[in-house]
């Protein structure tokens, strides 16, 4: 029924119902199977209420839905969107039929059949079409200036489709309507989020977005004593400085830089949670805990001017400063110490490299 009605001007051949229908199952008259599908739907389709009329009809080998009962379809709108504005010659008019087609939108094709071949190459399709609509969209609303749209259009791109960088689009409205602070605190929300749920670090994308949208961020004037009340930390600043990854990135060059004046020796050491075999674990609701915990194991067991970071699913980096070899080894027992409860089977590997000025 589902690729009869996505099919529904072209039909489907006889020959390509029954390998999607059969595949390589071991049938010895597919013919005679297929009709008897065919039937079954038709008495189900008539109970469920509709006209008795010939449901599907079949024309010298290819099947077609009846043009009896019309049926609307939210693939062959966004496609007429997409195509309309294509061709739009008007500015105003493409951008009413890109939004229209990014809200036609609503998540990926069929999602609960993603298994099935034809499936997922129209998901694909569909998926890459949204996408080209979003960024032509958003370069339309940022030569117009028209962040607020703009921030509807990430919100909206991010929900629809996670974990596909939509944010920084969020993010550049964000800093284009001077709300810096929420900018600030949408980024550390979505690298947690991309790390709780994907294990993954910031792509080079947002990477990239960040940096370019923090060297337009400006601040309006102030006093000296204003600006430093601001810098302080909030909270209790017990153990080691738990950061996102970009300011991770910015401690670790400043503290390379600082190296050549100070003659200070840093490590940088990467702690990875491990199962019983040594073999680092990957997935989860275990993984999760057992991150939090070493995280929280991490920052106990370093100094107040070391740096941690959570890097992807059961990693962590850790910035030690003005400390020695051997005592990288001492800090290692103390993370264990504060991780590992009784006979617990997981452990945590440690590789430790140092750093060094260039």
């Amino acid at each position: 029924m589902q690729v009869l009605l996505h099919n529904l001007e072209t039909g489907v051949s006889r020959e390509q119902l029954e390998e999607l229908m059969f595949g390589d199952r071991d049938i010895k008259n597919t013919h005679h199977a297929m009709q008897s599908i065919i039937y079954n739907a038709k008495n189900k389709l008539r109970k469920s209420g509709l006209p008795d009329v010939n449901y599907i009809k079949q024309e010298k080998g290819v099947f077609y839905w009846t043009d009896e009962i019309p049926v609307e379809k939210d693939t062959a709108e966004f496609e007429r969107l997409y195509e309309e504005a294509a061709n739009a010659k008007n500015q105003d008019e493409k951008l009413q039929l890109l939004i229209d087609a990014c809200h036609c939108y609503t998540g990926e094709f069929l999602s609960m059949y993603v298994g099935i071949v034809w499936v997922s190459a129209e998901a694909r399709r569909y998926r890459m079409m949204f996408y080209d609509c979003v960024e032509q969209t958003a370069q339309i609303l940022r030569e117009r200036e028209d962040y607020m749209q703009l921030e509807k259009l990430g919100r909206y791109a991010s929900n629809i489709a996670p974990f596909a960088d939509w944010e920084c689009l969020t993010m550049e409205a964000l800093i284009g309507m001077g709300r810096y602070d929420e900018a600030t605190e949408l980024y550390s929300d979505t690298v947690e989020q991309y790390f709780k749920e994907r294990g993954i670090s910031p792509s080079e994308k947002m990477m990239e977005s960040f940096n370019r949208l923090e060297s337009r961020m400006t601040h309006p004037r102030a006093m000296l004593e204003t600006i430093q009340k601001k810098l302080i930390e909030d909270g209790e600043n017990r153990g080691g400085y738990v950061c996102t990854y970009p300011v991770f990135r910015g401690i670790y060059r400043m503290v390379t830089r600082m190296m050549a004046r100070g003659g200070q020796t840093v490590y940088l050491m990467l702690c990875t949670i491990v199962d019983s075999k040594g073999n680092p674990m990957k997935e989860g609701e275990q993984l999760n805990e057992l991150s939090d915990r070493l995280g929280d194991a991490i920052r106990k067991s370093i100094r107040q001017g070391d740096a941690i970071n959570r890097y992807g699913k059961g990693q962590y980096l850790v910035l030690l400063v003005n400390i020695t070899l051997e005592n990288c080894a001492i800090v290692q027992k103390r993370i264990n110490s504060n991780f590992l409860i009784g006979r617990q089977r997981t452990g945590v590997e440690y590789h430790v490299s140092p750093v060094e000025y260039i």
